[in-house]
């Protein structure tokens, strides 16, 4: 078989079962994939002795009969997950050097089921940004182009290394973080599938904190069969996360019948941007249009308070920032600045801080540290907590009304040029968060399905929102969505 590293998971678990291919053999293609594919920046650490050893031991299993579905499958992870002995950075010049001495959960449960790791992959630094531009290695470059414009694209943010190297090939599937749309915004930007579930559902022991009650690991893959094998390895309860549900993890995989008849698909009216590019309106339509063709009721909802939830967000995730960022000081955690004679601790503190963190970091903490300060506190930050409250029960209203998923675009443009929205504006960037921080805001399970390209042949997304705890249903919408559209559009090789 050549070209191993183009297998989907599904695929590449069938094969390894039936003796077709080893487990070692799909591991040096990904290697050999990511050796070649520099220009996209997409592994910062690579791990090739981790990888081939896990390999090896994966076959055995496989061989022994004993082998759960992401057995010998090689896989990326994240920078933001803390991996024993791997330098662990989040993307930041503050964690450089820090190797962990700890696993997290979710990469130590797929390290359990049999999975490869490849190397750790870029992202924004401490997961703030949507274009990986904030990042101490530099960019990660979207392996799609538009036309024949050799210009670089963003391949999203803050997961965008883990988008470029699966668009790329480079790895059959990667872990990603969602705090605000940074696994469904990459997917769609690189015309890959990416869900976040349900707030709880993945321990976030172990994963970098950037705002404890929005962070959720998951899976970004080549399709979404994929999707559903990676987040059952991924979930399950964890006493060491005192957020982590104790529920069962279903068979997701085996919820992907693609029946959705009588299902009732809701379309928000909020959610009709003035502006939206008439290629985004479209691929809405169309996607209501194949749900529909499939046997599903569409209905026109109502989220009143979307409006407030960006406003919201940014005032929520930069305060949990400021708090779980405060350890980096150079002393409990983090390097410290080199000191001047002379100089006392309020210096270091100030140096290590300056040197240690990006300027978008630096902005957040600064807003965060603002909206929490004393005369504050309550005109933004209570506020901002009432306001969720009020978005979370938007949702609530409409799933008890009966509606079974919730259909947006994913996001507002496709990919653009890296450096296009300059520092000049942040508020430019952070609207590229609109469809996805409400389902964050909620703690939903959201996916991203490329459904179609645009005028310059790049992949545009639709995003599914589901009922709480409901994967498996929102996996099999998604998955019927999938086949409907029939996306099989691949970036054209230039790296």
């Amino acid at each position: 078989m050549s070209d191993l590293n183009k297998l989907s998971l599904a695929e590449a678990r069938d094969a390894l079962r039936n003796g077709d291919v080893t487990s070692v053999e799909l591991t040096e293609a990904c290697l050999n994939a990511i050796d070649a594919a520099d220009a996209l920046n997409a592994f910062v650490h690579k791990t090739p002795e981790i990888a081939l050893e896990r390999a090896k031991a994966a076959d055995e299993r496989i061989k022994a009969g004993d082998a759960p579905a992401m057995c010998g499958l090689p896989i990326g992870i994240k920078d933001l997950f803390c991996t024993k002995g791997v330098p662990s950075q989040a993307a930041s010049k503050i964690l450089d050097g820090f190797k962990p001495e700890y696993e997290s959960t979710v990469s130590q449960q797929l390290a359990d089921a049999g999975a490869v790791m490849l190397g750790k992959l870029n992202m924004d630094e401490f997961a703030m940004g949507s274009s990986n531009e904030t990042s101490v290695y530099g960019n990660a470059v979207n392996p799609w182009r538009r036309g024949n414009d050799d210009a670089q694209l963003t391949p999203g943010g803050s997961s965008g290394g883990s988008a470029s190297a699966v668009a790329a090939d480079l790895c059959l599937a990667a872990t990603g973080t969602d705090t605000g749309g940074s696994i469904r915004q990459p997917a769609a930007f690189t015309g890959i599938t990416g869900i976040k579930p349900t707030y709880g559902r993945c321990s976030r022991w172990g994963i970098v904190a950037f705002a404890s009650s929005l962070d959720q690991a998951g899976p970004m893959t080549k399709n979404v069969r994929d999707a559903a094998i990676m987040l059952e390895a991924m979930c399950g309860h964890d006493p060491k996360d005192s957020t982590s549900a104790e529920l069962a993890v279903p068979n997701f995989e085996a919820m992907l019948t693609g029946d959705i008849k009588g299902k009732k698909i809701g379309i928000p009216k909020e959610y009709r941007m003035d502006g939206m590019p008439a290629e985004i309106e479209k691929l809405w339509a169309d996607g209501a249009e194949m749900l529909k063709a499939a046997g599903a009721e569409i209905v026109d909802i109502s989220l009143p308070h979307t409006k407030y939830a960006l406003p919201a967000y940014y005032v929520i995730a930069p305060a949990e920032a400021s708090s779980n960022l405060a350890r980096y000081d150079g002393v409990r955690y983090g390097r410290r600045a080199q000191l001047a004679q002379g100089d006392g601790i309020t210096e270091m503190y100030e140096k290590t801080r300056a040197e240690g963190f990006g300027h978008e970091v630096q902005r957040r903490v600064m807003v965060g540290t603002y909206v929490l300060s004393a005369g504050f506190y309550d005109a933004y930050y209570n506020r901002a907590r009432k306001v969720r409250t009020l978005i979370k029960k938007d949702f609530e209203d409409v799933f008890a009304a009966g509606v079974d998923a919730i259909l947006t675009p994913a996001t507002p443009s496709a990919a653009f040029g890296l450096g296009e929205m300059t520092e000049a504006d942040p508020v430019q960037m952070y609207l590229n968060d609109v469809f996805t921080v409400t389902v964050n805001l909620a703690g939903l399970p959201g996916i991203s399905v490329p459904a179609g390209l645009d005028g310059q042949g790049l992949p545009l997304g639709l995003q599914l929102i589901g009922r709480p705890w409901e994967e498996g249903d929102l996996l099999n919408t998604a998955y019927a969505l999938e086949n409907a559209a029939g996306f099989v559009a691949k970036p054209g090789k230039w790296w």
